[in-house]
Protein backbone atom coordinates (compact mmCIF):
# COMPACT_ATOMS: atom_id res chain seq x y z
CA UNK A 1 0.00 0.00 0.00
CA UNK A 2 3.18 2.32 0.65
CA UNK A 3 4.64 2.20 -3.04
CA UNK A 4 2.31 4.54 -4.79
CA UNK A 5 3.04 7.02 -1.94
CA UNK A 6 6.25 7.21 -1.78
CA UNK A 7 6.26 6.66 -5.79
CA UNK A 8 8.12 2.94 -5.65
CA UNK A 9 7.77 1.04 -8.56
CA UNK A 10 7.75 -2.21 -6.45
CA UNK A 11 8.12 -3.42 -3.22
CA UNK A 12 11.76 -2.74 -1.76
CA UNK A 13 11.90 -4.45 0.91
CA UNK A 14 10.07 -8.02 -0.35
CA UNK A 15 11.74 -11.67 0.81
CA UNK A 16 12.07 -13.19 -2.35
CA UNK A 17 15.61 -13.90 -3.31
CA UNK A 18 15.89 -11.50 -6.64
CA UNK A 19 19.37 -10.88 -7.41
CA UNK A 20 18.39 -7.89 -8.57
CA UNK A 21 18.25 -6.31 -5.07
CA UNK A 22 21.09 -8.43 -3.68
CA UNK A 23 24.00 -6.05 -2.27
CA UNK A 24 27.73 -7.17 -2.52
CA UNK A 25 28.94 -6.68 0.99
CA UNK A 26 32.26 -7.89 0.72
CA UNK A 27 31.46 -10.99 2.25
CA UNK A 28 28.65 -11.77 -0.38
CA UNK A 29 31.16 -10.90 -3.11
CA UNK A 30 33.63 -13.71 -0.97
CA UNK A 31 30.85 -16.16 -1.35
CA UNK A 32 29.35 -15.53 -4.73
CA UNK A 33 33.08 -16.29 -6.15
CA UNK A 34 33.63 -19.44 -4.18
CA UNK A 35 30.06 -20.58 -5.94
CA UNK A 36 31.68 -19.45 -9.32
CA UNK A 37 34.69 -21.57 -8.84
CA UNK A 38 32.32 -24.17 -7.91
CA UNK A 39 30.89 -24.21 -10.78
CA UNK A 40 34.38 -23.88 -12.99
CA UNK A 41 36.09 -26.70 -10.78
CA UNK A 42 37.33 -29.43 -11.36
CA UNK A 43 34.92 -31.73 -9.22
CA UNK A 44 34.19 -32.29 -5.92
CA UNK A 45 32.21 -30.33 -2.99
CA UNK A 46 31.57 -26.90 -2.33
CA UNK A 47 30.09 -25.86 1.30
CA UNK A 48 28.66 -22.55 1.48
CA UNK A 49 26.51 -21.71 4.69
CA UNK A 50 25.31 -18.97 6.53
CA UNK A 51 22.43 -17.80 8.80
CA UNK A 52 19.05 -17.73 8.41
CA UNK A 53 18.45 -14.50 6.33
CA UNK A 54 21.55 -14.03 5.33
CA UNK A 55 21.44 -14.20 1.70
CA UNK A 56 22.71 -17.70 0.52
CA UNK A 57 19.54 -18.37 -1.50
CA UNK A 58 19.96 -15.11 -3.12
CA UNK A 59 23.67 -15.09 -3.69
CA UNK A 60 22.65 -19.05 -5.47
CA UNK A 61 20.36 -17.15 -8.08
CA UNK A 62 22.83 -14.54 -8.57
CA UNK A 63 24.81 -17.38 -9.45
CA UNK A 64 22.40 -18.94 -11.94
CA UNK A 65 22.39 -15.57 -13.97
CA UNK A 66 25.89 -16.15 -14.27
CA UNK A 67 26.10 -19.39 -15.71
CA UNK A 68 28.63 -20.43 -18.26
CA UNK A 69 27.13 -21.55 -21.40
CA UNK A 70 28.89 -24.76 -21.65
CA UNK A 71 27.24 -25.36 -17.92
CA UNK A 72 24.69 -27.95 -17.01
CA UNK A 73 22.87 -27.14 -13.59
CA UNK A 74 20.58 -29.36 -11.57
CA UNK A 75 19.48 -27.12 -8.88
CA UNK A 76 17.24 -28.67 -5.78
CA UNK A 77 15.69 -26.72 -3.24
CA UNK A 78 14.22 -28.82 -1.19
CA UNK A 79 16.43 -31.60 -0.86
CA UNK A 80 14.01 -33.13 2.31
CA UNK A 81 14.49 -36.85 0.40
CA UNK A 82 15.01 -40.51 0.30
CA UNK A 83 17.93 -41.78 -1.77
CA UNK A 84 16.01 -42.66 -4.21
CA UNK A 85 13.61 -39.52 -4.37
CA UNK A 86 17.02 -37.04 -4.67
CA UNK A 87 18.57 -39.07 -7.47
CA UNK A 88 14.86 -38.75 -9.31
CA UNK A 89 14.79 -35.08 -8.94
CA UNK A 90 18.57 -34.83 -10.21
CA UNK A 91 17.25 -37.19 -13.69
CA UNK A 92 14.26 -34.70 -13.84
CA UNK A 93 16.05 -30.99 -13.56
CA UNK A 94 18.92 -32.67 -16.05
CA UNK A 95 16.09 -34.20 -18.58
CA UNK A 96 17.39 -37.63 -18.21
CA UNK A 97 14.35 -40.03 -19.07
CA UNK A 98 14.84 -43.51 -16.87
CA UNK A 99 13.38 -46.68 -18.25
CA UNK A 100 9.83 -47.17 -16.25
CA UNK A 101 8.86 -49.43 -13.72
CA UNK A 102 12.76 -49.49 -12.66
CA UNK A 103 12.84 -46.82 -10.09
CA UNK A 104 15.86 -48.23 -8.26
CA UNK A 105 18.74 -46.17 -7.31
CA UNK A 106 21.38 -48.72 -9.57
CA UNK A 107 18.98 -47.54 -12.47
CA UNK A 108 19.01 -44.15 -11.74
CA UNK A 109 22.89 -43.56 -11.32
CA UNK A 110 23.69 -45.36 -14.33
CA UNK A 111 21.43 -42.86 -16.02
CA UNK A 112 23.52 -40.41 -14.21
CA UNK A 113 26.58 -41.69 -15.00
CA UNK A 114 25.51 -42.32 -18.68
CA UNK A 115 24.68 -38.22 -18.98
CA UNK A 116 27.75 -37.10 -17.06
CA UNK A 117 29.99 -38.61 -19.24
CA UNK A 118 28.12 -37.51 -23.02
CA UNK A 119 28.34 -34.26 -21.74
CA UNK A 120 32.06 -34.43 -21.28
CA UNK A 121 32.47 -35.87 -24.52
CA UNK A 122 30.44 -32.65 -25.93
CA UNK A 123 32.89 -30.54 -23.79
CA UNK A 124 30.21 -29.78 -21.10
CA UNK A 125 30.76 -29.34 -17.60
CA UNK A 126 27.57 -30.57 -14.91
CA UNK A 127 26.85 -29.14 -11.52
CA UNK A 128 24.47 -29.74 -8.86
CA UNK A 129 23.38 -27.12 -6.29
CA UNK A 130 21.65 -28.12 -3.37
CA UNK A 131 20.22 -25.66 -1.29
CA UNK A 132 18.56 -25.88 2.46
CA UNK A 133 20.88 -29.16 2.07
CA UNK A 134 21.51 -28.95 6.20
CA UNK A 135 17.96 -31.18 5.60
CA UNK A 136 19.78 -34.13 3.88
CA UNK A 137 19.86 -37.20 5.72
CA UNK A 138 23.71 -39.05 6.13
CA UNK A 139 22.62 -41.89 3.81
CA UNK A 140 21.82 -39.30 1.30
CA UNK A 141 25.10 -37.29 1.30
CA UNK A 142 26.64 -40.69 1.17
CA UNK A 143 24.98 -41.01 -1.78
CA UNK A 144 26.44 -37.92 -3.31
CA UNK A 145 29.54 -38.72 -2.71
CA UNK A 146 29.43 -42.24 -4.52
CA UNK A 147 28.19 -39.90 -7.43
CA UNK A 148 31.67 -37.74 -7.39
CA UNK A 149 33.41 -40.93 -7.50
CA UNK A 150 32.82 -40.62 -11.62
CA UNK A 151 35.80 -39.18 -13.02
CA UNK A 152 38.66 -38.68 -16.17
CA UNK A 153 42.29 -39.24 -15.52
CA UNK A 154 41.73 -35.10 -15.26
CA UNK A 155 38.84 -34.01 -13.35
CA UNK A 156 35.73 -35.80 -11.89
CA UNK A 157 33.09 -34.99 -14.00
CA UNK A 158 30.28 -34.00 -11.38
CA UNK A 159 30.78 -30.43 -9.15
CA UNK A 160 28.21 -30.41 -6.18
CA UNK A 161 27.55 -27.11 -4.46
CA UNK A 162 26.09 -27.81 -0.83
CA UNK A 163 24.46 -24.39 0.91
CA UNK A 164 22.69 -24.03 4.51
CA UNK A 165 22.52 -23.24 7.46
CA UNK A 166 25.69 -23.66 10.10
CA UNK A 167 23.95 -26.97 10.83
CA UNK A 168 25.48 -27.93 7.41
CA UNK A 169 28.63 -27.69 9.11
CA UNK A 170 28.71 -29.73 11.95
CA UNK A 171 26.84 -32.61 9.99
CA UNK A 172 30.03 -32.67 7.70
CA UNK A 173 32.16 -33.21 10.85
CA UNK A 174 30.61 -36.53 11.15
CA UNK A 175 32.88 -39.36 11.56
CA UNK A 176 30.31 -41.17 9.12
CA UNK A 177 30.86 -38.16 6.58
CA UNK A 178 34.72 -38.22 7.55
CA UNK A 179 34.99 -39.21 3.33
CA UNK A 180 32.77 -36.72 2.00
CA UNK A 181 34.31 -33.97 4.29
CA UNK A 182 37.65 -34.86 2.75
CA UNK A 183 36.31 -34.17 -1.10
CA UNK A 184 35.16 -30.13 0.01
CA UNK A 185 37.13 -27.98 -1.95
CA UNK A 186 36.19 -24.86 -0.62
CA UNK A 187 34.46 -23.60 1.95
CA UNK A 188 33.08 -20.03 3.02
CA UNK A 189 30.56 -18.94 6.07
CA UNK A 190 28.86 -16.09 4.86
CA UNK A 191 28.22 -13.68 7.74
CA UNK A 192 25.90 -10.83 8.55
CA UNK A 193 26.51 -7.65 7.52
CA UNK A 194 28.59 -4.94 9.40
CA UNK A 195 27.17 -1.67 11.13
CA UNK A 196 28.71 0.61 7.86
CA UNK A 197 27.15 -1.42 5.40
CA UNK A 198 23.66 -1.16 6.39
CA UNK A 199 23.25 2.37 4.87
CA UNK A 200 24.55 1.24 1.74
CA UNK A 201 22.25 -2.13 2.11
CA UNK A 202 19.03 -0.19 2.70
CA UNK A 203 19.63 2.46 0.02
CA UNK A 204 20.92 -0.20 -2.61
CA UNK A 205 17.72 -1.80 -2.39
CA UNK A 206 15.70 1.30 -2.45
CA UNK A 207 16.88 2.63 -5.44
CA UNK A 208 16.48 -0.48 -7.02
CA UNK A 209 12.79 -0.26 -6.38
CA UNK A 210 12.91 3.00 -7.96
CA UNK A 211 13.39 5.28 -5.07
CA UNK A 212 15.77 8.41 -5.12
CA UNK A 213 14.60 10.09 -1.76
CA UNK A 214 16.44 8.72 1.61
CA UNK A 215 13.21 7.41 3.05
CA UNK A 216 15.31 5.79 5.61
CA UNK A 217 17.65 7.72 6.68
CA UNK A 218 21.65 6.85 7.32
CA UNK A 219 21.14 8.18 10.78
CA UNK A 220 18.98 5.21 11.42
CA UNK A 221 21.76 2.78 10.90
CA UNK A 222 22.86 2.07 14.46
CA UNK A 223 19.88 0.75 15.69
CA UNK A 224 18.86 -1.47 12.88
CA UNK A 225 22.11 -3.32 13.27
CA UNK A 226 21.16 -3.87 16.84
CA UNK A 227 17.74 -4.76 16.22
CA UNK A 228 19.18 -6.93 13.31
CA UNK A 229 22.62 -8.09 14.17
CA UNK A 230 23.27 -7.35 10.45
CA UNK A 231 21.18 -10.45 8.93
CA UNK A 232 19.23 -9.11 5.44
CA UNK A 233 16.20 -10.79 6.21
CA UNK A 234 15.60 -8.93 9.71
CA UNK A 235 16.28 -5.96 8.28
CA UNK A 236 13.85 -6.39 5.32
CA UNK A 237 11.09 -7.21 8.01
CA UNK A 238 12.12 -4.33 9.84
CA UNK A 239 12.40 -1.54 7.04
CA UNK A 240 8.88 -3.09 5.22
CA UNK A 241 6.96 -2.39 8.17
CA UNK A 242 8.55 1.12 9.22
CA UNK A 243 7.64 1.90 5.35
CA UNK A 244 3.94 1.33 6.29
CA UNK A 245 4.00 2.85 9.55
CA UNK A 246 5.50 5.92 8.20
CA UNK A 247 2.73 6.11 4.89
CA UNK A 248 0.17 5.68 7.49
CA UNK A 249 1.51 8.55 9.47
CA UNK A 250 1.98 10.52 6.62
CA UNK A 251 5.29 11.02 6.89
CA UNK A 252 7.93 11.91 4.13
CA UNK A 253 10.31 9.30 5.79
CA UNK A 254 11.32 6.73 8.60
CA UNK A 255 12.08 8.31 11.80
CA UNK A 256 13.48 6.88 15.19
CA UNK A 257 9.85 6.69 16.38
CA UNK A 258 8.26 5.12 13.61
CA UNK A 259 11.50 1.96 13.97
CA UNK A 260 11.35 1.69 17.42
CA UNK A 261 7.17 1.04 16.68
CA UNK A 262 7.99 -1.53 13.72
CA UNK A 263 10.17 -3.35 16.10
CA UNK A 264 7.68 -3.79 18.61
CA UNK A 265 5.32 -5.00 15.89
CA UNK A 266 7.88 -7.47 14.48
CA UNK A 267 9.52 -8.43 17.62
CA UNK A 268 7.92 -8.18 20.77
CA UNK A 269 3.98 -7.02 20.27
CA UNK A 270 1.06 -9.72 21.76
CA UNK A 271 -1.66 -10.93 19.98
CA UNK A 272 -3.82 -8.92 21.59
CA UNK A 273 -2.37 -5.73 20.69
CA UNK A 274 -1.79 -6.91 17.18
CA UNK A 275 -5.90 -7.06 16.65
CA UNK A 276 -6.29 -4.08 18.22
CA UNK A 277 -3.76 -1.97 15.94
CA UNK A 278 -5.67 -3.75 13.09
CA UNK A 279 -8.97 -2.71 13.83
CA UNK A 280 -8.05 1.14 14.41
CA UNK A 281 -5.59 0.54 11.43
CA UNK A 282 -8.41 -0.52 8.92
CA UNK A 283 -10.68 2.16 10.36
CA UNK A 284 -8.25 4.59 9.56
CA UNK A 285 -6.69 3.88 6.13
CA UNK A 286 -10.66 3.98 4.85
CA UNK A 287 -11.30 7.28 6.28
CA UNK A 288 -8.34 8.74 4.45
CA UNK A 289 -7.06 6.89 1.84
CA UNK A 290 -11.11 6.04 0.15
CA UNK A 291 -10.22 7.17 -3.86
CA UNK A 292 -7.41 4.08 -3.95
CA UNK A 293 -8.85 0.90 -2.26
CA UNK A 294 -12.11 -0.19 -1.30
CA UNK A 295 -12.68 -1.15 2.20
CA UNK A 296 -12.89 -4.90 1.44
CA UNK A 297 -9.70 -4.79 -0.23
CA UNK A 298 -7.89 -3.05 2.24
CA UNK A 299 -9.19 -5.22 5.22
CA UNK A 300 -8.13 -8.26 3.16
CA UNK A 301 -4.57 -6.31 2.44
CA UNK A 302 -4.23 -5.23 6.39
CA UNK A 303 -4.36 -8.99 7.57
CA UNK A 304 -1.70 -10.02 5.59
CA UNK A 305 0.78 -7.19 6.40
CA UNK A 306 -0.35 -6.53 10.52
CA UNK A 307 0.72 -3.09 9.52
CA UNK A 308 2.96 -1.22 12.26
CA UNK A 309 0.74 1.97 14.50
CA UNK A 310 1.61 4.90 16.22
CA UNK A 311 0.00 4.95 19.62
CA UNK A 312 -4.19 4.69 19.13
CA UNK A 313 -4.69 8.43 20.93
CA UNK A 314 -2.59 10.31 17.91
CA UNK A 315 -4.39 11.98 15.26
CA UNK A 316 -2.86 10.67 11.90
CA UNK A 317 -2.22 13.60 8.98
CA UNK A 318 -1.14 12.51 5.77
CA UNK A 319 1.57 14.92 4.36
CA UNK A 320 1.75 15.40 0.73
CA UNK A 321 4.92 14.18 -1.21
CA UNK A 322 8.41 16.29 -1.36
CA UNK A 323 8.33 18.59 -4.36
CA UNK A 324 11.56 19.58 -5.10
CA UNK A 325 12.38 22.84 -7.44
CA UNK A 326 13.81 21.00 -10.06
CA UNK A 327 10.34 19.55 -10.85
CA UNK A 328 8.85 22.14 -13.70
CA UNK A 329 6.34 21.59 -16.09
CA UNK A 330 9.00 21.24 -18.85
CA UNK A 331 10.16 17.94 -17.54
CA UNK A 332 8.27 14.88 -18.36
CA UNK A 333 6.58 12.25 -16.16
CA UNK A 334 7.58 9.21 -18.93
CA UNK A 335 9.77 9.52 -21.80
CA UNK A 336 8.17 8.39 -24.96
CA UNK A 337 9.92 7.47 -28.40
CA UNK A 338 9.49 10.25 -31.02
CA UNK A 339 6.39 9.49 -33.40
CA UNK A 340 7.93 10.75 -36.61
CA UNK A 341 10.92 8.35 -35.93
CA UNK A 342 10.86 3.81 -36.48
CA UNK A 343 11.26 2.23 -33.35
CA UNK A 344 13.44 -0.41 -35.15
CA UNK A 345 16.37 1.95 -35.16
CA UNK A 346 15.97 2.85 -31.42
CA UNK A 347 19.07 0.73 -30.62
CA UNK A 348 21.20 2.13 -34.11
CA UNK A 349 20.41 5.33 -32.66
CA UNK A 350 21.03 5.19 -29.36
CA UNK A 351 24.85 3.28 -30.26
CA UNK A 352 25.45 6.06 -32.46
CA UNK A 353 24.97 9.20 -29.65
CA UNK A 354 26.97 6.76 -27.49
CA UNK A 355 29.96 6.43 -29.66
CA UNK A 356 29.54 10.33 -30.79
CA UNK A 357 30.53 10.79 -26.70
CA UNK A 358 33.84 9.16 -26.77
CA UNK A 359 34.40 11.10 -30.33
CA UNK A 360 33.88 7.92 -32.51
CA UNK A 361 32.27 7.32 -35.37
CA UNK A 362 29.64 4.41 -35.45
CA UNK A 363 28.30 2.96 -38.17
CA UNK A 364 24.55 2.92 -38.89
CA UNK A 365 24.49 -0.05 -40.26
CA UNK A 366 25.61 -2.44 -37.41
CA UNK A 367 22.38 -3.10 -35.36
CA UNK A 368 24.92 -3.83 -32.37
CA UNK A 369 27.70 -2.16 -30.93
CA UNK A 370 30.85 -2.80 -32.50
CA UNK A 371 34.45 -3.32 -31.09
CA UNK A 372 36.02 -0.95 -33.24
CA UNK A 373 37.65 2.92 -32.63
CA UNK A 374 39.58 1.43 -29.94
CA UNK A 375 36.11 1.39 -27.56
CA UNK A 376 34.99 -1.88 -26.20
CA UNK A 377 31.24 -2.45 -25.40
CA UNK A 378 29.58 -4.94 -22.71
CA UNK A 379 25.99 -5.23 -22.00
CA UNK A 380 25.72 -5.37 -18.27
CA UNK A 381 22.58 -5.54 -16.07
CA UNK A 382 22.52 -3.81 -12.56
CA UNK A 383 21.41 -0.76 -10.60
CA UNK A 384 21.21 3.16 -10.75
CA UNK A 385 23.85 3.23 -8.33
CA UNK A 386 26.58 0.72 -10.35
CA UNK A 387 25.62 2.79 -13.67
CA UNK A 388 26.43 6.20 -11.27
CA UNK A 389 30.09 4.71 -10.02
CA UNK A 390 30.66 3.86 -13.78
CA UNK A 391 29.99 7.23 -14.63
CA UNK A 392 30.27 6.97 -18.01
CA UNK A 393 27.18 7.31 -21.38
CA UNK A 394 25.46 4.43 -21.34
CA UNK A 395 22.36 3.28 -23.82
CA UNK A 396 19.58 2.20 -21.58
CA UNK A 397 16.51 -0.40 -22.25
CA UNK A 398 13.25 1.67 -21.35
CA UNK A 399 9.60 0.79 -21.44
CA UNK A 400 7.37 3.13 -22.54
CA UNK A 401 3.67 3.29 -21.25
CA UNK A 402 2.06 0.61 -23.31
CA UNK A 403 5.02 -1.13 -22.62
CA UNK A 404 6.74 -1.35 -25.78
CA UNK A 405 10.83 -1.34 -25.37
CA UNK A 406 13.37 1.06 -26.84
CA UNK A 407 16.56 2.01 -26.26
CA UNK A 408 18.16 5.62 -25.43
CA UNK A 409 21.57 6.97 -24.02
CA UNK A 410 22.17 8.53 -20.98
CA UNK A 411 24.57 11.32 -21.68
CA UNK A 412 24.30 13.31 -17.89
CA UNK A 413 23.28 13.15 -14.36
CA UNK A 414 22.63 15.84 -12.25
CA UNK A 415 21.58 16.39 -8.89
CA UNK A 416 17.80 15.08 -9.50
CA UNK A 417 17.28 15.07 -13.13
CA UNK A 418 18.88 13.23 -16.41
CA UNK A 419 19.47 14.09 -19.82
CA UNK A 420 18.95 11.65 -22.35
CA UNK A 421 18.93 11.44 -26.17
CA UNK A 422 15.98 9.40 -27.38
CA UNK A 423 16.86 9.17 -31.40
CA UNK A 424 17.76 12.55 -32.21
CA UNK A 425 15.73 14.63 -29.22
CA UNK A 426 17.46 14.94 -26.15
CA UNK A 427 14.98 15.28 -23.00
CA UNK A 428 15.62 15.86 -19.51
CA UNK A 429 13.52 13.40 -17.12
CA UNK A 430 13.75 12.90 -12.77
CA UNK A 431 16.33 9.88 -11.94
CA UNK A 432 12.69 8.71 -10.25
CA UNK A 433 10.71 8.66 -13.75
CA UNK A 434 13.87 7.24 -15.66
CA UNK A 435 14.26 4.35 -13.33
CA UNK A 436 10.85 3.55 -13.51
CA UNK A 437 10.71 2.79 -16.94
CA UNK A 438 14.40 1.40 -16.90
CA UNK A 439 14.42 -2.44 -17.10
CA UNK A 440 17.70 -2.77 -15.23
CA UNK A 441 19.72 -3.62 -18.37
CA UNK A 442 22.36 -1.04 -20.10
CA UNK A 443 25.38 -0.86 -22.34
CA UNK A 444 28.47 0.52 -21.08
CA UNK A 445 31.51 1.72 -23.17
CA UNK A 446 35.49 2.09 -22.45
CA UNK A 447 38.79 2.57 -24.28
CA UNK A 448 40.29 -0.98 -25.37
CA UNK A 449 44.07 -1.26 -23.29
CA UNK A 450 47.23 -1.29 -25.63
CA UNK A 451 47.66 -5.36 -25.77
CA UNK A 452 45.23 -8.01 -27.15
CA UNK A 453 44.20 -10.48 -25.00
CA UNK A 454 41.04 -9.97 -22.99
CA UNK A 455 42.08 -11.62 -19.75
CA UNK A 456 45.34 -11.31 -17.12
CA UNK A 457 45.47 -14.06 -14.71
CA UNK A 458 47.98 -14.45 -12.02
CA UNK A 459 51.12 -15.97 -12.71
CA UNK A 460 51.38 -14.39 -16.28
CA UNK A 461 54.17 -11.88 -17.28
CA UNK A 462 54.36 -9.47 -19.77
CA UNK A 463 52.66 -6.05 -21.06
CA UNK A 464 49.40 -6.83 -20.09
CA UNK A 465 50.60 -7.31 -16.57
CA UNK A 466 52.86 -3.89 -16.78
CA UNK A 467 49.37 -1.96 -18.11
CA UNK A 468 47.81 -3.59 -14.87
CA UNK A 469 50.58 -2.81 -12.28
CA UNK A 470 50.70 0.64 -13.79
CA UNK A 471 46.80 1.72 -13.54
CA UNK A 472 47.04 -0.24 -10.01
CA UNK A 473 49.42 2.62 -8.87
CA UNK A 474 47.56 5.70 -10.31
CA UNK A 475 44.05 4.45 -9.11
CA UNK A 476 45.58 3.38 -5.34
CA UNK A 477 48.43 5.79 -4.96
CA UNK A 478 50.94 3.66 -4.15
CA UNK A 479 54.64 3.80 -5.06
CA UNK A 480 55.63 3.26 -9.16
CA UNK A 481 56.45 -0.55 -9.88
CA UNK A 482 60.70 -0.35 -11.67
CA UNK A 483 60.38 -3.58 -12.62
CA UNK A 484 60.99 -4.60 -16.43
CA UNK A 485 59.62 -7.78 -16.67
CA UNK A 486 56.65 -7.95 -13.76
CA UNK A 487 55.39 -11.05 -12.00
CA UNK A 488 51.23 -11.38 -11.50
CA UNK A 489 51.96 -12.49 -7.91
CA UNK A 490 50.64 -13.27 -4.65
CA UNK A 491 51.37 -9.27 -3.66
CA UNK A 492 49.64 -7.83 -7.27
CA UNK A 493 46.52 -10.39 -6.82
CA UNK A 494 46.05 -9.40 -2.80
CA UNK A 495 46.13 -5.47 -4.88
CA UNK A 496 43.55 -6.38 -7.14
CA UNK A 497 41.55 -8.02 -4.99
CA UNK A 498 41.16 -4.65 -2.84
CA UNK A 499 40.11 -3.12 -6.13
CA UNK A 500 37.62 -5.38 -6.89
CA UNK A 501 36.14 -5.17 -3.32
CA UNK A 502 36.16 -1.21 -3.19
CA UNK A 503 34.62 -1.53 -6.27
CA UNK A 504 31.58 -4.09 -5.68
CA UNK A 505 33.31 -6.78 -8.05
CA UNK A 506 33.79 -10.57 -7.18
CA UNK A 507 37.67 -10.37 -5.30
CA UNK A 508 38.75 -13.02 -7.38
CA UNK A 509 42.26 -11.20 -7.66
CA UNK A 510 42.00 -11.87 -11.49
CA UNK A 511 41.52 -9.44 -14.30
CA UNK A 512 38.59 -10.75 -15.59
CA UNK A 513 35.85 -8.74 -18.04
CA UNK A 514 34.22 -6.50 -15.66
CA UNK A 515 37.55 -5.97 -13.75
CA UNK A 516 39.39 -4.72 -16.84
CA UNK A 517 36.29 -3.01 -18.02
CA UNK A 518 36.35 -1.02 -14.50
CA UNK A 519 40.40 -0.35 -14.56
CA UNK A 520 40.35 0.99 -18.18
CA UNK A 521 37.06 3.11 -17.42
CA UNK A 522 38.72 4.60 -14.60
CA UNK A 523 42.05 4.97 -15.92
CA UNK A 524 41.36 6.64 -18.78
CA UNK A 525 41.63 10.85 -18.25
CA UNK A 526 39.57 11.77 -21.84
CA UNK A 527 36.88 9.72 -21.13
CA UNK A 528 33.28 11.20 -20.97
CA UNK A 529 32.07 11.37 -17.76
CA UNK A 530 28.07 11.24 -16.91
CA UNK A 531 27.71 13.10 -13.48
CA UNK A 532 27.49 16.63 -13.39
CA UNK A 533 26.91 19.73 -10.82
CA UNK A 534 23.83 20.82 -9.98
CA UNK A 535 20.39 20.89 -11.72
Amino acid sequence: MYRSYFGLREAPFSLAPDPRYLYMSERHQEALAHLLYGVSGDGGFVLLTGEVGAGKTTVCRCLLEQIPAACDIAYLFNPKLTVVELLSAICTELGIACPPGHETVKTFVDSINTRLLDTHAKGRHTVLIIDEAQNLAVDVLEQMRLLTNLETNRRKLLQIILVGQPELAELLDRRELRQLAQRIVARYHLGPLTKREIPAYVRHRLEIAGSQQPLIPSALAGRLYRLSAGIPRVINVLCDRALLGAYVQGKERVDSATLAQAAREVFLQPPSMRRRLFRFFTKQAVQIHPPMLPAAVVQSTMSDVEPIMQPLDTKIKRAPPTTTSHSPAAVPATLEWPADEPRSRSKVMAYSTLFQAWGVKYDAGDRSPPESGGLRCKNVRGGFDELKQFNRPAVMSLKDRRGREFHATLTALYADLATVTIGTITRSVTHRALITQWSGNYTIAWRSPPFAQENIWPGERGPAVQWLRKQLVILQNTPADVTDDPLFDDALVERVKQFQRTHGLIPDGAIGDATLMRLCSMADPTAPSLMRGEN
